[in-house]
């Protein structure tokens, strides 16, 4: 038996905390008071027998004993996410919860959405989207039923599997009439002077970024935004000299259209899987797995460049 000292409270604001890395985040997400966030911890922690969270850094991280519980308490109530949906019937049963980066909701998804939509009118789709390492949060704990994105980290796909749709890289985007499309001689060592938008730190594309700068000297610190926001990127580079290192999907039709440029520069170091990020101990039911063969389609006439 479950040591019944052991609530759902604890392992839900456990999950929180895990999540946000901040017991005050939590705490509003959960809608208690931080102090009631921090004695439901530690209630589970002494129910436990060791520290969950390493609290000497500025945010909150998991201590290896911490991260050994996550894996089973984010499974555990995933899998009863799925009991309680099961024993709701047809209707929970009718939507399809999908998490998807930023990259993905805007090149590939809306048509797949679409069509999947076509051909299954009974079936409802909920679209959340967010950095890799939030997106993969839900997937564990069943609050999303399948991320698709670039493949993460090794470290971050325990219990995870992964099914590659197509590859993209990384480009650098600046507004039309920018004066670095003016220079023939280009080099990617001449954005230094300029103000850059970077990827933020956690984000699957930032190491790919920085190893980029590193390699041709630039100053990885100079006039940085840090953003995952599309919208903002888009503006800010359409009104400003600022360049912008996004994946390709997300720009993609800006390209097309003539409301932003690529700097011509070989990013073909950042090239990256992209794919389907699902549980591995739970399989999809059939609302899902109609959904992942539209996106399978769509993404093949991707690859096939039609």
């Amino acid at each position: 038996m479950i040591d019944p000292r052991i609530k759902i409270r604890h392992i839900a604001c456990f999950l929180e905390v895990a999540r946000l890395r901040s017991m005050v985040n939590a705490a509003d997400a959960l809608n208690i008071s931080q102090p009631a966030a921090t004695k439901t911890v530690q209630e589970l922690e002494a129910v436990l027998g060791g520290a969950l969270f390493d609290r000497t850094r500025r945010r909150l991280a998991l201590t290896p004993f911490g991260e050994v519980f996550y894996r089973y308490a984010s499974t555990s109530i995933a899998a009863l996410r799925q009991g309680i949906d099961a024993a709701r019937g047809a209707r929970e049963a009718a939507l399809v919860r999908i998490g998807a980066l930023p990259s993905v909701s805007a090149r590939m998804l809306p048509e797949a959405v679409r069509l999947f939509f076509a051909a299954e009118p009974g079936i409802n789709s909920r679209i959340i989207t967010g950095p890799n390492s939030y997106l993969l949060s839900l997937l564990r704990t069943g609050d999303v039923d399948l991320v698709i994105g670039r493949m993460a980290e090794p470290e971050a796909m325990l219990g995870l599997s992964f099914e590659h749709l197509y590859s993209e890289r990384v480009v650098l985007v600046v507004r039309p009439g920018h004066p670095l499309l003016a220079r023939r001689d280009f080099s990617l060592g001449m954005i230094e002077p300029y103000q850059r938008l970077m990827p933020n730190p956690g984000s699957v594309i930032r190491p790919l970024v920085q190893r980029i700068l590193l390699a041709y000297g630039i100053d990885a610190q100079h006039e940085e935004v840090e953003t995952v926001s599309n919208a903002f990127g888009r503006a800010y580079v359409r009104q400003s000299d600022a360049v912008w290192f996004i994946s390709e999907g997300v720009v993609a039709d800006d390209v097309a259209d003539n409301y932003l440029a690529l700097l011509p520069v070989d990013m073909s170091e950042t090239q990256g899987p992209v794919g389907f990020t699902t549980r591995t101990d739970t399989a999809p039911g059939l609302a899902l797995t109609a959904f992942m063969q539209t996106v399978r389609d769509v993404a093949a006439r991707l690859r096939d460049g039609d």
